[in-house]
């Protein structure tokens, strides 16, 4: 049964889906119902495509959120077009029709190597032009953001909707546009960190959803967890190889020798690496070096350059508009 206390800002919306041939409801935020109209007026009209990330803690109920958002924008969502690895998602995207909606839910669920998460990635960036041809709506769910690649996240994502519980309730969710997701993934992506000491991105773009399942009924809730079952065995049978596992330890001991023999800080060494087309974080190679026994206090040059950030960002927060939209 819902929930009467989502109905206060929150409507019921009734959606037709004509494969089933059944009329599916579930609760959505009017403010974020708006904000979806101006998404499919997008994609129908003014020849645009849309991809949004939804991340959060596992068991938060991002997909929930992620499913009701696609079926929202695209009635004929369904099964064949929410997808769990690379490879779906590449078939998915092909096989789209314009103005159709593609989930890749849990997208880096499982994945332990990095080899793996890059591979992920490229995929994405590689099928951005079918994206954008096709004007399709793009719905990706994954642990967090700080995952997802740079390009991506900084200049292909409209939005993103981050998911989270509030005293132990799920349901919660708040929404960082287009600028502010930026700003939070470059002073965020060095810790995997949605806030600081010294910063913090705030978005008054708030609401609640409802864990109704928006593609159907229980038989096709079933079919749903299966599908997801069953991808992420495939992912965990497929575990690092020997080699790979090699890689790893070579490369884990050249960044501890280059941070030892050069003294250079965490965060110079993720840039020398970032100069070369390879992603770390600063808490990645913090965790290597540890290993190692190796520890680094953040200095002060860093601490400085931060609040010098946050302080440009709370200097446009105090200039932002009182409404916030996805743009």
């Amino acid at each position: 049964m819902m929930e009467k206390r989502m109905t206060s800002k929150s409507h019921v919306v009734s959606i037709y889906d004509k494969k089933q041939d059944k009329t599916i409801k579930f609760f959505l935020d009017e403010r974020l119902k708006q904000r979806l109209e101006l998404i499919k007026e997008d994609l129908k009209k003014n020849d645009k495509d849309c991809f949004i990330a939804v991340d959060g803690n596992e068991g938060s109920g991002k997909s929930t959120l992620a499913l009701q958002v696609g079926k929202y924008v695209d009635p004929t969502l369904n099964l064949s077009r929410i997808v769990f690895n690379a490879e779906g998602f590449r078939e998915a995207i092909l096989k789209a029709k314009k103005g159709q909606c593609v989930v890749f839910d849990e997208a880096f669920t499982g994945l332990s190597s990095r080899a793996s998460l890059s591979g992920v990635n490229r995929t994405l960036v590689s099928l951005m032009m079918q994206i954008r041809q096709k004007n399709l709506f793009v719905v990706m769910v994954l642990p967090t953001i700080f995952l997802l690649d740079k390009y991506v996240a900084l200049f292909r994502s409209r939005a993103l909707f981050h998911v989270y519980e509030c005293s132990g309730r799920r349901g919660y969710f708040k929404v960082y546009n287009q600028r502010k997701k930026k700003l939070l993934y470059l002073l965020g992506k060095a810790t995997y960190s949605y806030s600081g000491a010294k910063w913090k991105i705030t978005t008054t773009f708030k609401g609640r959803f409802h864990g109704v399942f928006a593609l159907g009924d229980e038989e096709m809730d079933k079919k749903y967890r299966k599908k997801k079952l069953e991808a992420l065995e495939i992912t965990e049978k497929t575990p690092m190889s020997a080699g790979q596992v090699k890689y790893r330890e070579q490369r884990d001991i050249i960044i501890y020798a280059l941070r030892k023999t050069t003294k250079m800080t965490y965060e110079q060494i993720s840039n020398l690496l970032g100069d070369y087309d390879f992603e770390m974080s600063i808490a990645q190679i913090g965790q290597v070096c540890s290993k190692f026994g190796d520890k680094e206090k953040l200095d002060k040059e860093f601490i400085e350059k931060k609040t010098e950030v946050a302080e440009e960002i709370e200097q446009e927060e105090n200039s932002d508009d009182p409404e916030e939209d996805l743009t």
